[in-house]
């Protein structure tokens, strides 16, 4: 069911957020108690620490305009729903819902159906082929491959994903305009141009201790598929996993080598009751998503964005014209252009009963 709409602005939602003991968990519990985050600090009046709390939104909010960064907050049409499965759940172990998080990139990308891809750092040469594969192919039929910039699987689902134009989005641990690893700095760069980067953490924020397992709830969150390839027992990927499965998403994973360290955790999600991988239409029929048709992989010359999106989401098999505006993740008014233009031109035909196909 979808929630009604708080109006909460993004400078209201972080000085109540930056109110000494107001963590995510009670920052929700006042806006749904005083309907707004604006109402809460009314009612709690003014005090230094509340001057200092606004003059510090002031700032991440002016550093988050210099560097291009949305601010998502809680109650805005932009965010996400899946992610008020986290205020909503009662597991004490996963944390509620940021109230505001940050964004660089295309958000019309959350709209799309989504896989979390995660693993070992320490990663096969086998593993990141698998990654980078199913990766590829579910980026072809329209998946947003979503995963955590880290070294390894993350990594390989990223690059794999943004092959043919795939979208993906990264989950990362840091401020928006901190690059960890320091060596992803190009590939977190790309993401944010090509595609999504999503992050918590205000700019100018490092990592610290628990930023990875917050993190890790947010993809699982996000995603209705996790996919693990490749983990040992204490990869992070298995907290994603698990978040995963406290949030009622489905979990699976791509079977291993049993005597190598790096698969013991994902085989033993295989043995507990996880989706088996065998090929990526596993994971698209887990999705309940088509694989798209591959025969002529070439794209017409001159297309502008929104063109090439439907392009790339279009195959031989008919699509109905809504789920072609929601896998493209643009707007529907650029999409029905984009779709026009691209009949006039021959490229892209509709059935009788108004489903799009490449011609």
């Amino acid at each position: 069911m979808r929630r009604e709409p708080v109006v909460v602005s993004a400078h209201d939602a972080l000085t109540l957020l930056g109110l000494p003991r107001i963590g995510k968990g009670e920052w929700h519990r006042r806006v749904r108690e005083h309907g707004s985050a604006e109402a809460a600090l009314r009612r709690i009046g003014e005090s230094p620490e509340r001057a200092a709390a606004a003059a510090d939104a002031n700032d991440v909010i002016a550093r988050s305009e210099q560097l291009g960064v949305s601010l998502v907050v809680c109650g805005d049409d932009t965010y996400p729903e899946t992610l008020h499965d986290l205020t909503a759940c009662e597991q004490a172990d996963i944390s509620p819902a940021p109230p505001v998080f940050y964004a660089l990139g295309n958000l019309a990308l959350l709209r799309r159906p989504a896989v979390a891809i995660v693993g070992t750092r320490h990663a096969s040469a086998t593993g990141l082929r698998a990654a980078a594969r199913i990766a590829r192919e579910c980026a072809d039929a329209g998946v947003l491959v979503v995963s955590g910039l880290a070294r390894g699987i993350d990594a390989a689902a990223h690059t794999g994903a943004l092959d043919h134009v795939g979208a993906t989005a990264a989950i990362i641990g840091t401020g928006i305009d901190i690059a960890y690893p320091s060596d992803h700095r190009g590939l977190q760069q790309r993401i944010a141009r090509d595609g999504l980067l999503l992050t918590e953490s205000p700019p100018g924020q490092r990592a610290t201790r628990g930023s990875f397992p917050e993190r890790n709830r947010l993809i699982a969150a996000l995603t209705a598929l996790t996919i693990v390839v490749e983990a040992g027992h204490r990869s992070g990927a298995l907290l994603t996993a698990r978040a995963a499965e406290t949030l009622n998403r489905a979990v699976a994973a791509v079977p291993g080598a049993f005597d190598s360290a790096s698969c013991l955790g994902s085989n033993q999600l295989l043995r507990d009751g996880a989706h088996v991988i065998a090929s990526t239409d596993d994971a698209l029929a887990l999705l309940h998503v088509a694989r798209a048709d591959r025969h002529d992989v070439t794209s017409p010359p001159s297309l502008s964005p929104p063109e090439r999106a439907i392009w790339d989401v279009l195959g031989a098999a008919p699509l109905e014209l809504d789920v072609v505006v929601e896998r493209a993740g643009w707007a529907a008014d650029a999409c029905l252009a984009a779709v026009t233009t691209l009949e006039l031109r021959g490229l892209v035909r509709a059935t009788d009963t108004g489903a799009l196909h490449r011609a």
